[in-house]
């Protein structure tokens, strides 16, 4: 029986406005916002969430 590859994981993101560094999970279930400036971040969307900050890493 084969098994299926999770792809879910998290991200280190950093934010298009200020420059701040988070880790972020790429299924998110909520908004994700910046702890520094409040700027949306990742977005839900019912599977994989809609990032909207720069990927550096995926761990």
């Amino acid at each position: 029986m084969e098994q299926k590859e999770d792809k879910s994981g998290f991200l280190k993101v950093v934010c298009k406005n200020c420059g701040n560094t988070q880790v972020v999970f790429n299924r998110s279930a909520t908004v994700v916002r910046c702890l520094v400036c409040d700027t949306v971040l990742v977005e839900p969307t019912g599977g994989k969430a809609r990032i909207k900050a720069e990927i550096k890493r995926a761990f």
